[in-house]
């Protein structure tokens, strides 16, 4: 609003009633956010903290909503992505699928461990499926 060179005067009071009316609620927007970033995009935590941070969001706030998060479900998630990728990939030499399967999975934010892990689950399915 001070951008836009709205005097406080005006905006203030609104978004004080924004607030009480249960309009504006960080809560409730970073926990909406989490729960679209993981499911539409698969995106990791790291990935999904960055977007909160650059949208505003407190890191207290940030560290609430993301906590319940925890490693083996990353590992599940980037898993399932792996999978799903590597379906369209059948036809590319192993290495050449490996690498793009890791860039894939690192653009959503995920470590080092969940995507080796992940990749080597989606190489066993890709394994298990040619029979």
């Amino acid at each position: 609003m001070i951008q836009r060179e709205i005097p406080s005067e005006i905006f203030e009071p609104l978004l004080d009633r924004f607030e009480e009316a249960g309009l504006i609620n960080d809560l409730t927007f970073a926990e909406t956010i989490v729960a679209s970033r993981r499911a539409g995009r698969g995106l990791s935590a790291a990935s999904i903290k960055r977007e909160l941070r650059t949208k505003g969001i407190s890191e207290a706030l940030i560290e609430q909503v993301t906590e319940s998060i925890t490693a083996e479900e990353e590992v599940t998630l980037a898993t399932s992505l792996a999978v799903r990728r590597a379906r369209s990939m059948t036809k590319l030499a192993p290495e050449v699928r490996k690498r793009r399967l890791v860039g894939f999975l690192q653009r959503k934010g995920y470590g080092q461990h969940a995507v080796f892990t992940a990749i080597k689950a989606a190489e066993l399915e890709a394994v298990k499926s040619e029979f």
